[in-house]
Parts: C-alpha cells; sequence; structure tokens
C-alpha cells in the first residue's frame, strides 16, 4: 500500500485533511498531514514564510518516498520538493491545485486564469505581508457544499495567507520533470476556476487527470470520493 503525505493550501493547516486520513487508512493506505510554517499550530511569524520554508518543512517530514498530495496554493511547494530532492517523492498529486512552470510565480498563474474569482474577496493586510478572505465571504468562495460543523472549524482554524511565498517565482528543471504526477480536477470549484485547472492538468500527462464534482474543498466536500481517487492513482 502506499504512504501518503498530505499538504494544504492558503489559510488552512493540517486539520482539513482530519475526514480524508481515516478514508485513505480504511483503504489499506498509511496517510498523515503536515502544517506548512505559520499554519495551523505552527507558530512562524508571517515576516519570517518563505517559499524555501515551505519546501524544508515537507522535505523534514519525509522518511521514505512518498505520495506528496497538494491542496490549491500547495501545488508550488511539493513542486519544489521533488525539485529538490526527486528519490523522496514516489508521485505528485495536485488537487485543484497550481501546476507550476519554471520561472513562475502562483501570483503569476492564478493572473493567468479566464476568471478571477478570488480579485473581489481577498482583503490584504496593512503592512502587505498577507492576505486573508473575511468571515462573510469564505463559505460561497471556499465551501458551498460542505457539511455545517467543517466549516465551523475552517472558520475557527483559518489563518492569513503570506504573500511572499507565492509571489516567489520557481526553480523547475530534469528533477521535477521526472517525478510522475497526477491532478485532480475540482468541476464546482469557485477559487480555481475549472477550466484553468483543465489546462494546468495538461502538465501532469495523458490519463493522469481526474475529475471530482465538489467545491475548492473536497476534503471536506467528499473525502470518501477524493480518497477513492487516491487510492487508484496509487494503484496505477
Amino acid at each position: 500500500m502506499a504512504e501518503f503525505l498530505l499538504i494544504h493550501g492558503s489559510c488552512h493547516g493540517a486539520w482539513c485533511w482530519h475526514r480524508v486520513i481515516p478514508a485513505l487508512e480504511g483503504l489499506g493506505h498509511t496517510a498523515r498531514a503536515i502544517d506548512l510554517p505559520g499554519h495551523g499550530d505552527d507558530p512562524t511569524p508571517v515576516a519570517e514564510i518563505t517559499a524555501e520554508a515551505y519546501r524544508d518543512a515537507i522535505l523534514s517530514a519525509i522518511d521514505t518516498p512518498m505520495i506528496l498530495v497538494g491542496h490549491s496554493m500547495a501545488g508550488f511547494p511539493i513542486s519544489d520538493v521533488a525539485e529538490a530532492a526527486p528519490d523522496k517523492v514516489a508521485r505528485l498529486v495536485y488537487v485543484c491545485a497550481y501546476l507550476p512552470r519554471d520561472g513562475v510565480s502562483l501570483i503569476d498563474m492564478r493572473k493567468e486564469a479566464p476568471r478571477q474569482l478570488l480579485r473581489s474577496v481577498i482583503e490584504v493586510s496593512e503592512d502587505g505581508r498577507s492576505w486573508d478572505v473575511a468571515p462573510e465571504n469564505r463559505v460561497p468562495t471556499f465551501y458551498h457544499d460542505c457539511p455545517e460543523e467543517d466549516v465551523a472549524l475552517a472558520q475557527a482554524r483559518l489563518r492569513p495567507q503570506a504573500i511572499k511565498p507565492q509571489a516567489t517565482p520557481i526553480r523547475l528543471g530534469a528533477n521535477f520533470a521526472r517525478v510522475p504526477k497526477s491532478y485532480i480536477r475540482c468541476t464546482d470549484d469557485r477559487t480555481i476556476p475549472p477550466e484553468h485547472q483543465a489546462e494546468m492538468s495538461q502538465g501532469a500527462g495523458p490519463g493522469n487527470a481526474h475529475d471530482l464534482a465538489t467545491s475548492h474543498s473536497p476534503f471536506f466536500a467528499d473525502p470518501e470520493a477524493l480518497a477513492d481517487i487516491l487510492d487508484r492513482i496509487a494503484r496505477g
């Protein structure tokens, strides 16, 4: 069976995978999640959060080659890990995530989308170092099809997102290119347009794209279906 390391997206933490982990374990796999710097229970100040810090946090959590699953913005740090240490990564799985290209930043890729769904809901901090989404805008943006108890969990646990790592261009080369990839597109996503996801999924190669009929938060909206797709990916 496979070993999964689950990496959260912007503003979230390891807590968002609390339904997916037991679902994967029920299918015979090993799964765990970590907090990136400044997220969840990690105390790193926003001013100290960098793309390199994200990468290094993931690297330090890998003991043996694992399937790295990245949600949303985590497509960048899991790609960074594959470039830095390809032998530690069995496969990269992008869950409604940014699948980057060499030399671009996450902000660059967000601007390439045909629709800018976050533009009207993002609030940048006074010091310009982070952004957040106001509580009243979080459900329609992230969780419109999610159970109330998970929405309440998210409202209590979300933290501001550091801008610096998302404004940093990534450097990718032959190491990243040789790591197998899969993409899971969420077709009812109101954060990253599904058509933009379809375009990015081409970077995973033929036959490696999957669709899931949920919002941007499939870990809450349909964790069993997400785990089932991950299981099928792991089994080849």
